[in-house]
């Protein structure tokens, strides 16, 4: 029964990433059909964001009131929801009001499953359980393709996800027998939570919580800046054209998932600490290769490294929490966690397009080099607070 439910999980993180990246692969199309400008994206990934932060904020509330098996069928269907209300769509406004629950539903499961996780299974699963998030990430877009090259129009693709997350939502409302029954924790030595849901401000004057808010803000912003300015960087300062580049700069993504699949393995000699800061450490070297005079190659090799780099971080670092902060708030702290991490990638990826609108995109890599000095020292400060 336990290992069934670990398939289900499995299951859930795949569909997690599913449509994560429907909405970059259709809005080519969508935005001459709504007749919006191509910046209007924005506005929608915006409006998720924010769902996905007021969510995870009350992950450990919602937890509690209904349970992690609960939290996680009602959360995907909120997404099925939300895809076909997508898929119905004639109008800008319609989108943006249809992003709200979008976003409401996968900030609280996000946080509610890395918690579970976190407390009753080894970090081996958490490393594989991200990279699945990979493969439902890089499978939308190649189901948005086949409905737009069939001629079905991304509405299809959009009902298509919708379809699949409505499966799952079945296959968890199924489970919920599983969820309910007490779980082997001997892996993690975790057990409980506290009486009573934690506010923020109980959160934030917890040892070392400051920290780790930092932490993820600063991850996601090097994961989502390198992610969305790498076929840019390889474009204006390396010279690579601007069809070879799209290409290329998928390779950053293929980094992430691939080396989650390989830090599984690593993870069973190594502990989570050491996993991160060898993480860190893997992420510096690639910056180090894109700032070195390797021309387009150089460039190319280095955001393949930091993607490799960024692979063991956040799975590992989410596996750490209850370790850290203990069993009884941790469901709390990687809420917040999970909110910092939204904000990161709404804010820092934009702000280094206005840096690069006014010195140059060549800035990258030393912009990367800030925010990863600004973590390394959140994680040893987070490393020391927690052990005093």
């Amino acid at each position: 029964m336990f290992q069934m439910l670990l398939v289900i999980i499995y299951i859930a993180f795949i569909s997690l990433g599913l449509p994560d990246s429907l909405l970059g692969s259709a809005w080519p199309t969508m935005y001459t059909q709504m007749g919006v400008a191509v910046s209007y994206a924005g506005v929608i990934s915006m409006i998720i964001a924010v769902g996905t932060v007021i969510s995870s904020l009350l992950s450990d509330r919602l937890t509690r009131t209904l349970g992690t098996g609960k939290v996680t069928a009602v959360s995907v269907a909120m997404t099925a929801v939300s895809l076909f209300g997508f898929s119905f769509s004639s109008s800008f406004i319609s989108l943006c009001l249809w992003a709200v629950p979008y976003g409401l539903g996968a900030g609280s499961v996000d946080a509610s499953l890395n918690n579970y996780v976190a407390l009753h299974y080894k970090s081996r699963h958490m490393s594989w359980l991200h990279c699945m998030w990979g493969v439902g990430a890089a499978t939308g877009p190649y189901v948005m393709g086949f409905a737009l090259t069939r001629g079905m129009g991304w509405t299809a693709g959009y009902r298509m996800i919708g379809i699949l997350q409505v499966v799952l939502t079945m296959i968890l409302i199924f489970s919920l027998p599983m969820w309910k029954k007490p779980v082997n924790s001997s892996e993690t030595g975790q057990t409980g939570a506290s009486d009573r849901p934690l506010t923020l401000r109980d959160i934030v004057s917890i040892k070392g919580a400051k920290e780790v808010m930092l932490y993820f803000f600063c991850y996601c912003a090097i994961e989502q800046t390198a992610g969305l300015w790498a076929s840019s960087y390889l474009t204006f300062d390396r010279g690579v054209s601007s069809e070879a580049a799209a290409g290329y700069a998928s390779m950053f993504f293929i980094g992430i998932t691939v080396g989650r699949a390989l830090s599984g393995f690593v993870t069973m000699k190594l502990n989570d600490k050491s996993m991160v800061r060898l993480g860190e450490a893997i992420i510096g070297l690639g910056i180090l290769v894109i700032i070195l005079p390797f021309g387009a190659f150089g460039a190319l090799t280095g955001l393949v490294i930091i993607g490799f780099g960024c692979a063991p971080v956040y799975p590992c670092i989410i596996h750490s929490t209850p370790s850290f902060f203990g069993a009884d708030r941790s469901q709390a702290i990687i809420g917040v966690q999970m909110a910092s991490a939204y904000v990161g990638t709404c804010l820092m990826p934009p702000l280094f397009g206005v840096i690069a609108d006014k010195f140059g995109i060549v800035l990258l890599s030393g912009y990367l080099l800030v925010i990863l000095i600004i973590m390394l020292i959140m994680f040893e400060m987070l490393v020391r607070k927690t052990s005093e």
